[in-house]
């Protein structure tokens, strides 16, 4: 039986993070895994490893563009670029949105809520150009992934705390301790052994660490 034990911010402030949240959600339900998601702060994980943003080197930041529409096509995700990328990913952040997240999987002690209401907020940043910063937004966000008026009153008061705020943090210098530089980052538990993957691109190389193989055919979403 393959444990894996996942470390990922679910980015809002990095794109490819959003390409392999849907990918490896895809592939959760035919892998043989027990996958934890695990919100951590992307700002805090480049901070502490001394990393900078690939936006810093003009021509990866342009390959990157070029190569977002090729990935996007080939994997079916839908996407839509937000009007102002640098104010939704310099200025805004993910701060907000990584404290709820850590919230609502602190309240429910497990992934199932936490995946959903992960997957409305980066539909909201990534295909509806909306907001997922403030307190409304993080509420709507609550609302379409399936939660109660009640759940949702409980997590904005609880997403502000210092408890949540220090879970985040101790989340994030996990990643770190993992030896992570950005996200996403990904460790697979197999027999006892912690095999640490960085980024959007190495399923091929996940699935021939944990024994499983990669489905060829991509846009088969209900696989």
């Amino acid at each position: 039986d393959h444990r894996r034990t996942l470390l990922k911010e679910k980015v809002f402030t990095g794109i490819f993070v959003y390409l392999w949240f849907q990918i490896i959600c895809r592939y959760k339900n035919v892998w043989n895994i027990d996958l934890k998601f695990r919100p951590a702060f992307l700002g805090g994980v480049m901070k502490g490893s001394g990393n900078k943003s690939p936006a810093m080197v003009q021509k990866k930041f342009l390959y990157m563009g070029k190569d977002l529409s090729r990935l996007t096509d080939y994997f079916d995700v839908p996407l839509q670029h937000p009007a102002d990328p640098i104010g939704v990913i310099f200025k805004k952040g993910s701060l907000s949105a990584m404290r709820f997240l850590t919230a609502v999987q602190e309240r429910e002690g497990g992934n199932t809520k936490a995946e959903q209401v992960s997957r409305e907020l980066f539909l909201r940043i990534w295909n509806e150009d909306k907001d997922i910063t403030e307190p409304g937004s993080l509420s709507e966000a609550a609302v379409k992934a399936g939660l109660s008026e009640s759940e949702i009153k409980e997590l904005l008061e609880l997403y502000t705390s210092p408890k949540m705020k220090d879970k985040l943090r101790s989340t994030t210098q996990d990643a770190l301790d993992y030896g992570a530089f950005g996200l996403p980052l990904l460790v697979c538990h197999v027999n006892s052994k912690a095999e640490v993957f960085f980024g959007s691109d190495r399923f091929e190389l996940m699935a021939h660490c944990i024994g499983e193989q990669t489905n060829t055919d991509h846009n088969d979403k209900n696989k």
